[in-house]
């Protein structure tokens, strides 16, 4: 199906993806970097070579040139070894060769003005490589460089990595924003994983928050998480709703599922200072659905917004 030209991607972020198979990946990716460059925006992706090769072929499928994108500077394509052995000595982070090379070059293409998503494996490879300190000090120096230009980071960890240093695997989600959702324990047999971390932005319009609903629902089935489905619909719609008559701007839907919980993140424009109480969860109000069902829920500013996140739990 080829990739539509949507709106312009959140500002800015830091998500993790968990994956089972190469092929997942190369899906999840092409459809994450193909629809910043329908935008009209760039997508930076650090990969292996094997998936390299899958990435340009998912994104022909999708209906995406790759060669014509990375000719109009729309789509760079790194080696993930390469790039990992100019910022690391000895299996450590050297910050300085971070921030000349791979740093630099999401800086040069923010300077653009146009919307940036990255995605890269370098962290999952000193991680694979036993570096797990250095996997963890890369991810805060994504952090730090996502606090200080707007764009999107995104990384992904093959499922298997979920079982090795647990107390590392959570700081590592607490790194991506998520330090309450941590894994369980193993899955069951069968059972849902610790999977992703999806977004999307949307304009506001009043049929927004449907599809910003049907994109949650989706993901949730994709994911096989479907019992978190009715009150993730409420959570969504509320938040949403809010976002297009009371903040009457763009927002962006990051939801997050990580062992017994899932999180519903909903970001706009509209500044907000203190905490999420006191943003009036009264009866009658939006915010009093997402009070009811949710196990937790709060506001996070944000340069230039906020956004409001909603925490479910299910055993």
């Amino acid at each position: 199906m080829p990739v539509e030209p949507g709106p312009a991607a959140d500002p800015r972020g830091h998500v993790v993806q968990f994956y089972r198979r190469d092929d997942e990946l190369a899906e999840s990716v092409a459809g994450y970097a193909g629809e910043v460059i329908a935008g009209g925006g760039i997508a930076v992706v650090a990969v292996t070579p094997a998936h390299r090769l899958a990435l340009r072929a998912r994104l022909a499928d999708a209906g995406l040139d790759p060669a014509a994108a990375e000719l109009a500077g729309a789509l760079v394509i790194l080696d993930a070894g390469e790039a990992v052995r100019q910022f690391t000595v000895g299996g450590r982070i050297d910050r300085a060769g971070f921030s000349a090379g791979i740093g630099q070059l999401v800086r040069g293409a923010v300077a653009t003005g146009r919307p940036v998503r990255v995605f890269s494996e370098t962290v999952t490879l000193l991680w694979d490589a036993s570096h797990v300190s250095a996997a963890l000090e890369l991810e805060s120096l994504w952090n730090e460089l996502a606090a200080q230009i707007p764009f999107i980071v995104c990384c992904a960890y093959p499922q298997q990595l979920m079982a090795t240093h647990r107390e590392a695997f959570a700081e590592m989600l607490r790194l991506h924003g998520g330090a309450t959702l941590r894994p369980a324990g193993d899955p069951p047999p069968g059972g849902p994983a610790a999977r992703a971390a999806v977004t999307r932005t949307f304009p506001a319009t009043r049929e927004a928050p449907r599809a910003a609903r049907h994109f949650v629902l989706q993901a949730l089935g994709d994911w096989g998480r479907d019992a978190f489905a009715e009150d993730a619909a409420i959570v969504v719609t509320e938040l949403a709703t809010n976002a297009v008559i009371h903040a009457e701007s763009r927002f962006t839907v990051t939801l997050t599922g990580a062992g017994d919980a899932l999180r519903i993140s909903v970001g706009d424009a509209s500044p907000f200072a203190g905490a999420g109480p006191a943003l009036q969860a009264a009866p009658g109000h939006g915010l009093s659905l997402v009070d009811t069902v949710s196990d937790a829920w709060d506001v996070q500013p944000l340069a230039g917004g906020k956004a409001i996140w909603a925490e479910l739990r299910r055993p």
